[in-house]
């Protein structure tokens, strides 16, 4: 698949087939893609807890809802949860020179390259931010030191076909500065 009907079939997916498994093999692929993105200072400030059975995932589900939000994770049969690691001193210092969060821009660059991974393999994404993190922690191997950024639910979606992409027109976004 080119790349850019890769990023045109990612979506965020809301509807899981829970009767559909994840492999591990697919699962160590998508943490391939993320273990070789680029890093400020090849910092690497990450670390990933895959979650690929079915009475800790509904648990971890049931971590993600509150407030109406996430309840479609009950049917997500897998999930990596990613969690903020120490950036090196030189990614840190020139973080605090330049007022730049380095370790979360990083993060979002290894979870775009494992969603990608993902739809590569046929497989469904969705990067919630919305989670109880200290019920995560108490459910599984993390310390409490440790700062969770991100949950990725990952399994096959319930359904065929894309939903239509709302996004801003290039003019909305974009300045060109051309000779």
């Amino acid at each position: 698949m080119d790349y850019f009907s890769l990023i045109s079939q990612r979506e965020s997916c809301r509807n899981y087939d829970p009767n559909r498994p994840v492999s591990h093999q697919q699962l160590t692929r998508c943490l391939e893609a993320a273990r070789i993105a680029p890093s400020a200072c090849n910092s690497q400030p990450w670390s990933f807890v895959v979650v690929n059975q079915p009475e800790l995932s509904a648990q971890v589900a049931e971590c993600l809802q509150g407030l109406g939000m996430n309840k479609f994770s009950e049917n997500c049969p897998a999930f990596i949860v990613v969690v903020e690691e120490k950036a090196t001193l030189s990614a840190r210092l020139g973080g605090m020179v330049k007022s730049q969060e380095y370790a979360s821009i990083d993060i979002g660059i290894a979870t775009a390259h494992l969603v990608l991974a993902a739809t590569e393999q046929g497989l469904s994404t969705c990067i919630m931010g919305w989670f109880h993190e200290g019920k995560l922690k108490d459910l599984l191997p993390i310390s409490k030191e440790k700062r969770i950024r991100l949950v990725i639910g990952i399994g096959y979606a319930a359904k065929e076909g894309l939903r239509p992409k709302k996004r801003k027109s290039l003019e909305e976004i974009a300045t060109f500065l051309e000779s």
